[in-house]
């Protein structure tokens, strides 16, 4: 509790009270909402380039705690941000629907079905980037380029899916309360593979910093 304290004190870039923001342009229409998460990631990016400028590895480790508690703590303040997100989003949703919403060309509808779409991009990038960026925590723009790659082709393949894909085309990327039940369990899915994609991340991630030299 103590270092996620410290991660907020210390580590919160500006940009991330900026980026959750854009959690808004789900007002938007023919937005590809996916991309309201791509901000978020980008804090993350931010927070691991600032934290590399000012040494914040070398500070923590003089602490009384271990590497994996160290990288425990990072990725729980990096997922608290992208949860805050998705509840922004959902915010959002329900706005749209109260000033009366239509159908999205650039993706999955505004819906319960775009919370789980948000769900399973976090967990796609957490997986990959940080594993990547505990290799070595001095490149953090490395690990954001193959997340951020890997994000976007997921992003392209939903909008692609909506168009060919039945299931997605006229389950997923409709209006709510449609098809409810289907929604309400891919988005349980998506959640599902939040905590596990992200628990998968943290035992990677640690094990990769406790075999890093910081020396270099």
């Amino acid at each position: 509790m103590k270092l996620l304290k410290k991660e907020f004190r210390l580590c919160m870039h500006p940009v991330g009270y900026i980026m959750p923001l854009m959690s808004a342009l789900i007002l938007v229409p023919g937005y590809p909402y996916g991309v309201c998460c791509f901000y978020t990631t980008l804090v993350v990016f931010f927070i691991c380039l600032t934290a590399r400028e000012n040494h914040d590895a070398t500070y923590t480790l003089t602490l009384p705690v271990s590497r994996r508690d160290a990288v425990s703590a990072r990725i729980l303040f990096c997922t608290i941000l992208e949860i805050i997100q998705i509840v922004l989003m959902g915010g959002m949703i329900l706005i749209k629907y109260a000033i009366g919403t239509m159908p999205n060309p650039a993706g999955l509808d505004a819906g319960l079905a775009m919370i789980g779409e948000g769900l399973i991009l976090f967990a796609l990038f957490n997986l990959i980037f940080f594993p990547i960026y505990y290799g070595d925590i001095n490149k953090p723009g490395k690990a954001f380029l193959i997340g951020s790659i890997a994000v976007f082709v997921w992003i392209i393949g939903e909008i692609i899916a909506c168009y060919t894909v039945p299931f997605v085309q006229f389950v997923l990327d409709t209006a709510d309360p449609l098809y409810m039940r289907e929604k309400g369990l891919f988005t349980l899915g998506g959640a599902a593979l939040f905590a596990a994609g992200t628990m998968m991340a943290v035992n990677r991630s640690a094990k990769k910093f406790e075999e890093a030299d910081l020396a270099l």
